[in-house]
């Protein structure tokens, strides 16, 4: 089966241009999506307690070089999945990813939250029914379900731009991380915000610099952060996944 990223013909109201499609971009970019992101810190809680972040300038360190990790080895990924978003490239890209993952704790954190918003997508955005068909047809076997090519396929389903898809992973993954960062006690809401906003330039500079590439590119390029988050199975107490 393949879908080549039309929407639901019979639905007259719902065009690749208007407005009500906006509506649910938006809403995929909605912290309240129940996709499972806030249950992981991408390594910040175990990097928190082996004492790599113990300050504010620290935390924003950190946060620049998960940005970094995400541009290099993930938005490949998500780029190739939201240019070609059929069952085919989605299947290739996921068994990609699967084998290029080194870290189980990143390695299982993908597939939590991939396959949260898959499913949460399929449900939702019914006027794209191929969502639950491909859903269904992967849950027999053989797909793992990874976020970054899910997210990439669920944006190009929904009308996103290449380079509007990848700035959005991007700032899901900030968003994420200071997130974590606030409810581990290491800066408040307003400071969080604060940050978020100072880091901005540094994502949309980081953005630019690691999109529209092919997975044949896709690469570590801080792996301390990846050794680090691999830990977090071993913290003798912990908030988060991983």
């Amino acid at each position: 089966m393949e879908c080549e990223g039309e929407p639901n013909k019979d639905n007259a109201e719902f065009s690749t241009a208007g407005p009500l499609q906006l509506w649910s971009q938006w809403q995929l970019l909605d912290s309240i999506l129940p996709t499972g992101g806030f249950a992981h810190s991408f390594g910040l809680e175990a990097a928190m307690q082996s004492r790599l972040v113990v300050s504010s300038e620290d935390l924003k360190t950190y946060i620049i070089h998960t940005l970094e990790n995400t541009g290099s080895l993930l938005l490949p990924f998500v780029y190739s999945a939201t240019i070609s978003p059929n069952t085919q490239s989605w299947h290739n890209l996921d068994k990609t990813l699967n084998a290029t993952l080194t870290n189980e704790i990143a390695r299982k954190a993908s597939i939590s939250q991939g396959s949260a918003l898959m499913r949460v997508a399929a449900s939702v955005f019914t006027e794209i029914p191929c969502l639950k068909t491909m859903r269904a047809s992967a849950l027999s076997g053989g797909v793992c379900f990874h976020h970054a090519p899910v997210f990439g396929l669920v944006c190009g389903l929904l009308g996103f731009d290449a380079e509007t898809t990848q700035r959005a992973y991007m700032f899901i993954t900030m968003r994420d991380v200071v997130s974590a960062a606030t409810r581990l006690n290491l800066v408040g809401p307003l400071g969080a915000a604060v940050l978020q906003h100072h880091v901005g330039p540094v994502a949309e500079s980081l953005s630019i610099k690691w999109m529209n590439r092919g997975v044949e590119e896709a690469c570590q390029t801080c792996p301390l952060l990846d050794t680090i988050q691999g830990c977090h199975g071993y913290l003798f107490s912990r908030l988060f996944c991983s």
